[in-house]
């Protein structure tokens, strides 16, 4: 599903004008592809992070650019590290009923057995689907999962109308032993063995 949005042509560029802008609850972005000029524009600060905070890592907006209609695809997304604002947005131009090449985030549910640890060996698919139906995730059910299981890529369940990109025998998640408490106290001992830590030695600088 897409978002709709309704944004501003932006005619100021530059850090200045990139604050002004920001000041103002509003957020730059640029929308490019298809052969097209870029296209430069301001979108509304708290709608687009719905839309965004909606749509996934793959959001579409339908844009509403003073009378015309885009559709963009979102492909990057600048937060401000410390004040976690969005800063800009880069969003590709994408057609209704276009095929695109999307990365889906991996999402894990259910508890595997007891004496098992769980290695997520990708976070995200690669998948091919309709611009307008893009998967928000790839849901994968690993409840009563036992030691030895694993799962490659072309054991995924994919909601239908997603073709499947990555290789199949990547592995996208295992489960192993869980260590004990002898097996931590075991690998310490050989952490501090090569690092040329004796452990009397620790324990007395500890006391002094």
């Amino acid at each position: 599903m897409s978002e709709k949005i309704t944004a501003e042509k932006r005619t100021e560029f530059g850090k200045g004008a990139a604050r002004r802008i920001r000041r103002a609850d509003k957020i730059p972005a640029v929308l490019y592809g298809h052969g097209a000029e870029p296209v430069h524009m301001i979108l509304p600060g708290h709608a687009t992070m719905l839309a965004l905070k909606h749509g996934g890592a793959n959001a579409i907006l339908d844009i509403d650019l003073e009378g015309e209609a885009h559709l963009g695809l979102t492909k990057q997304v600048q937060i401000d590290p410390i004040k976690r604002h969005i800063e800009h947005v880069d969003m590709v131009v994408v057609k209704r009923g276009e095929k695109v090449s999307v990365e889906v985030p991996v999402h894990v549910t259910g508890e595997i057995v007891r004496d098992g640890l769980l290695t997520t060996e990708l976070q995200t698919i690669e998948v091919e689907a309709d611009a307008m139906s893009i998967p928000e995730w790839i849901e994968i059910d690993v409840e009563g999962f036992e030691v030895g299981k694993q799962l490659h890529a072309s054991d995924l369940a994919l909601p239908a109308g997603s073709t499947l990109l990555t290789d199949g025998d990547a592995l996208v998640l295992h489960v192993s032993q869980a260590p004990t408490a002898d097996d931590v106290d075991a690998e310490m001992t050989e952490a501090e063995a090569e690092a040329g830590i004796e452990k009397d030695e620790a324990e007395d600088t500890e006391e002094a």
